[in-house]
C-alpha cells in the first residue's frame, strides 16, 4: 500500500471489503454523546483539552488499545487539527534541515511522522463505520477536504519529492536492507503516483480535484447508509412472514418497536442486491416488494440518490489518472497490484463469465422446474432465487438452511470453530477479557497468546448488527504491529447478524459461519505480522492479494476435525448428524452459477465503469443504462441475477476497491490452490500453519506479493483448483 493511499485509507475509509448503513437519528451509544457542538469554529486546543482528550499522548492501555470509555465526539476535531499540525511541522523540519537526505533523516521520518493524526484517524473511521451518529457523519463530511488538502500537501510536496528522488537514484549505494530498500523504492513511486513529478499548475488542478472527489466519496457512502435505514421493510402482520424462523420474526417485532411502530413488523435491509429473508418468505408479493427496494437504492430519486454523485467521482478519477499520464483510472489503480494490466483483469474475469453463466442457467431451469412442481405458472424471478434455491437444495440434499441453524450457535462457531482451528494450525490461544472498555455492550474482546504464551495481539470482536453500523463484514486494525514504533497488534472483525430477543441463542447461517472464518483469516494476517516499518504491517498488501489469507482461512469452516468440533446442538449438545455433516460437505458447488454470476457482473461493471475516460461517463440519468449495457456485452446480463452491488450502492468501489472488486476471484486463485496444498500435505497440522505463517502471513508487504506466495508455495499458482471448485470446468 502506498503512503498515499495507505494515509487516505487511514483518514477517508475503513477497510473492506470487503458494503456500508448507518446510525438512526435516535440510535447512539452512551459512549458517544450526540449533544456536542462540532462547528468549524471550535477551539483547536485548550489547556482543558490538553489535559482531558485522549488522543493527544499514546493510550495508557494495554498493547495501546483505544480508551473507548474515555471518547466522546467533542474530542475528534480538536485532535484531528493538532494532529495535522503536528504532521506538517515535522514535514516542514524534514524539508528544512541542513544535512543531505538520507534513508534515516528523510524516509523514516516520514515513516514515524503524524502519530496524533494517526490515532485520532484510526478510531474515528473505524467508528464512524462499527458505531456511527449524526454528529460523526457531519464531523466527517467537514473533514474531508481539510484531510485530502493535508495529504496532498505531503505527496505533493517538490521538495520532499527531491529528497526522496535523490536518495532514490542512489539507492544501490545506500547499504540498505532488503525491507529498508523496499521502503525506499516505495515512496518514491507512491509520490509519483501522487503528482510530485508534475508541474505546479497540474499539482494544482490535482489538489482541487482530490478534494472534491473526497467530500463525494463521503457523501456516496452517507447516501448509501441512509436509503439502508430509510428503505426497511415495513410489514404489517405476522401471516405475511411465514416461512421466516421465530427469532428472526421476534427481531424484526422489536426492530418496529424502536421506530415506534408498535403492532408492525420492520425486515432492514442488508448491504447486497440480493437479502438474506428472500430464501424462507412463503409470500412471494413480500419477496417482490423487499427485493425491488433494495434494487432501488441510490436510483429512487430524492435525497440519498447516489446517481450525480458516482457520475462526478468517475469523471473526477478519470481525470486524474489522465493529468498522471494514464488513459484511464483502472489503469491507474492496476498498474500498482498483483494483476499489474487492466487486459490482463479483462481477460479473466472474460474467461470466467461464460461458464459461470452456462452453470447459471442450467440451474435457472431447474428452480423454474421446482415453481412448476409448485403448480405454479409464473416465470422465475431474481427474487424467487433464493426461495427456490433453498427449496431445491431441501429436495435434492434432503435438508434445508433451517435445520443447520440449531448446529451453529454464534459462540460455539467462534470458540469451538474459528478459535479452534487457529489454535490447532498455528498454536495460538484466546482468553476472554472484560477489563477493557468497549463502545458497544455486545462487543467482545480476547487477548491472543502465541505458542510460547507470549502476547501476540488484542482481538475485538463485533458481531451483531445495528443501525449505527455500515452493512457487510469487515476487519480493521486499531493499532499495527511493527518493530520500528514497538507496537503489537489490536485488531478487530466486524459481522452483521441479526441480534435475536434477550434470552435467546444466537443461530448462524452457514453464509455467516463462512463470513466468520473469512473475518479471521483478515484477523490472522494483521495480528501475525513481523516487519520492521509500518508502511508493511499486516494486511497493507495489495488489494488483489489482500483477500487471499481471508479466502483460505473459510476452508477450515468445512474441514471435517473442525466441523465436527463447533457443529453441536445449541441445546441438547449432540454432534450435528453424521449424514446432515456429509450432506453440508457435499453442497460445495451447489448454486455456484449464481454466486459467480452475481459477483462476477459487479466486477465486470466495476472494470467497464473506471475504463471509461472523463469524457465518456455517461450522464446521471444513464448510469444504469450503462450498467444494463455492459453486462449485455459482456454475455452476463440474466434478469435472474442481477449484479451483486449495483452501480449506485456500490459502496466498495467509494472505498478501497475502485478498479479492484476483481481481487476477489483475482485472490481466489491463490486461495484454491493453497487449500490443494493443505489437503496434499495433511490438512490442519501445526508445521502446515508454521509454514504458511512464515513464508507469508508474517511478512505483510515487506516482499512483493506474488514472490510471497512463490515462497509458499514452491511455484506460481494454477487455476485448475478454482476451476474445479466453482464448477467451471
Amino acid at each position: 500500500m502506498s503512503f498515499q493511499s495507505h494515509l487516505r485509507r487511514i483518514l477517508l475509509i475503513a477497510i473492506s471489503a470487503l458494503g456500508f448503513i448507518t446510525c438512526s437519528e435516535d440510535q447512539t451509544s452512551n459512549n458517544m454523546p450526540t449533544t456536542v457542538n462540532q462547528g468549524a469554529d471550535m477551539p483547536a486546543t485548550s489547556q482543558l483539552q490538553s489535559e482531558t482528550n485522549p488522543f493527544f499522548a499514546e493510550s495508557p492501555l494495554y498493547l495501546n488499545y483505544p480508551q473507548f470509555d474515555r471518547l466522546e465526539n467533542s474530542h475528534y476535531l480538536p485532535a484531528f487539527e493538532k494532529g495535522m499540525a503536528e504532521q506538517m511541522a515535522e514535514i516542514d523540519a524534514i524539508v528544512a534541515q541542513a544535512e543531505e537526505p538520507s534513508f534515516e533523516n528523510t524516509i523514516l521520518a516520514l515513516e514515524v511522522s503524524g502519530q496524533l493524526l494517526n490515532r485520532v484517524a484510526t478510531v474515528f473511521y473505524n467508528l464512524s463505520g462499527a458505531h456511527t451518529n449524526d454528529d460523526v457523519r457531519a464531523l466527517e463530511q467537514q473533514l474531508a477536504p481539510a484531510l485530502a488538502a493535508h495529504d496532498d500537501a505531503i505527496v505533493l510536496n517538490r521538495e520532499m519529492y527531491a529528497k526522496i528522488k535523490a536518495l532514490y537514484d542512489n539507492r544501490r549505494n545506500l547499504q540498505l536492507d532488503d525491507e529498508s530498500f523496499r521502503l525506499l523504492e516505495k515512496y518514491s513511486v507512491d509520490f509519483i503516483r501522487a503528482g510530485a513529478a508534475l508541474t505546479i499548475g497540474q499539482q494544482q488542478r490535482m489538489k482541487s480535484i482530490n478534494a472534491q472527489i473526497a467530500v463525494l466519496e463521503t457523501e456516496f457512502s452517507q447516501n448509501v447508509l441512509s436509503e439502508v435505514n430509510d428503505l426497511a421493510i415495513v410489514v404489517d402482520s405476522r401471516e405475511e412472514l411465514t416461512g421466516l424462523n421465530e427469532a428472526l420474526i421476534a427481531a424484526s417485532e422489536q426492530e418496529a418497536k424502536s421506530r415506534e411502530m408498535p403492532g408492525k413488523f420492520v425486515i432492514p435491509l442488508l448491504n447486497t442486491s440480493s437479502q438474506p429473508s428472500l430464501a424462507n418468505l412463503q409470500n412471494r408479493a413480500l419477496r417482490e416488494r423487499i427485493h425491488t427496494a433494495s434494487l432501488s437504492r441510490g436510483s429512487r430519486g430524492g435525497e440519498f440518490d447516489n446517481r450525480e454523485t458516482l457520475t462526478s467521482v468517475l469523471r473526477l478519477r478519470a481525470e486524474r489518472a489522465q493529468l498522471l499520464g494514464y488513459e484511464n483510472h483502472s489503469e491507474y489503480i492496476l498498474e500498482n497490484q498483483t494483476a499489474g494490466t487492466v487486459a490482463a483483469v479483462n481477460q479473466r474475469l472474460a474467461e470466467l463469465a461464460p461458464p459461470a453463466v452456462v452453470n447459471a442457467n442450467r440451474e435457472a431451469a431447474d428452480l423454474q422446474q421446482m415453481i412448476a412442481d409448485d403448480e405454479q405458472s409464473f416465470s422465475l424471478a431474481s427474487w424467487d432465487w433464493d426461495f427456490y434455491t433453498e427449496k431445491l437444495r431441501a429436495a435434492r440434499f434432503n435438508f434445508d438452511e433451517s435445520q443447520l441453524r440449531p448446529y451453529f450457535e454464534l459462540n460455539n462457531v467462534l470458540k469451538k470453530g474459528v478459535f479452534f482451528a487457529a489454535e490447532k494450525l498455528y498454536g495460538i490461544t484466546f482468553l476472554e477479557r472484560t477489563d477493557l472498555p468497549v463502545y458497544q455492550e455486545d462487543v467482545r474482546v480476547f487477548e491472543v497468546f502465541d505458542s510460547v504464551g507470549t502476547t501476540l495481539a488484542v482481538f475485538i470482536a463485533d458481531f451483531y448488527a445495528r443501525p449505527s453500523k455500515r452493512g457487510g463484514a469487515w476487519m480493521n486494525a486499531y493499532v499495527s504491529q511493527n518493530r520500528l514504533l514497538n507496537t503489537q497488534p489490536v485488531i478487530a472483525n466486524h459481522l452483521n447478524i441479526t441480534e435475536p430477543p434477550v434470552g435467546e441463542a444466537t443461530l448462524l447461517t452457514f453464509d455467516e459461519v463462512t463470513t466468520m472464518f473469512h473475518e479471521f483469516g483478515h484477523a490472522i494476517h494483521g495480528m501475525f505480522s513481523s516487519v520492521q516499518y509500518p508502511y508493511f504491517s499486516g494486511t497493507r498488501v495489495p488489494r488483489d492479494f489482500v483477500e487471499y489469507p481471508s479466502q483460505v482461512n473459510e476452508m477450515w469452516a468445512t474441514w471435517p476435525e473442525v466441523l465436527e468440533h463447533y457443529a453441536v446442538h445449541y441445546e441438547t449438545g449432540e454432534a450435528m448428524p453424521r449424514e446432515l455433516l456429509n450432506k453440508v460437505l457435499s453442497t460445495q458447488k451447489f448454486n455456484q452459477g449464481f454466486s459467480t454470476t452475481e459477483y462476477l457482473a459487479a466486477s465486470i461493471v466495476d472494470q467497464a465503469l473506471h475504463q471509461l475516460g472523463p469524457e465518456e461517463v455517461p450522464m446521471a440519468d444513464q448510469i444504469l443504462e450503462f450498467e444494463r449495457a455492459v453486462l449485455a456485452r459482456a454475455g452476463i446480463k440474466l434478469d435472474e441475477i442481477p449484479p451483486r452491488y449495483r452501480s449506485t450502492y456500490f459502496s466498495h468501489i467509494m472505498g478501497g476497491y475502485s478498479a479492484g472488486y476483481y481481487s476477489y476471484i483475482w485472490s481466489e486463485v491463490l486461495d484454491a490452490d493453497t487449500v490443494e496444498w493443505f489437503k496434499e500435505n495433511g490438512g490442519l497440522l501445526r508445521e502446515n500453519g508454521d509454514h504458511f505463517r512464515r513464508t507469508l502471513l508474517s511478512r505483510g508487504g515487506s516482499v512483493d506479493a506474488m514472490e510471497l506466495f512463490r515462497d509458499f508455495r514452491g511455484r506460481d499458482a494454477a487455476i485448475e483448483p478454482l476451476l474445479e471448485r466453482r464448477g467451471l470446468n
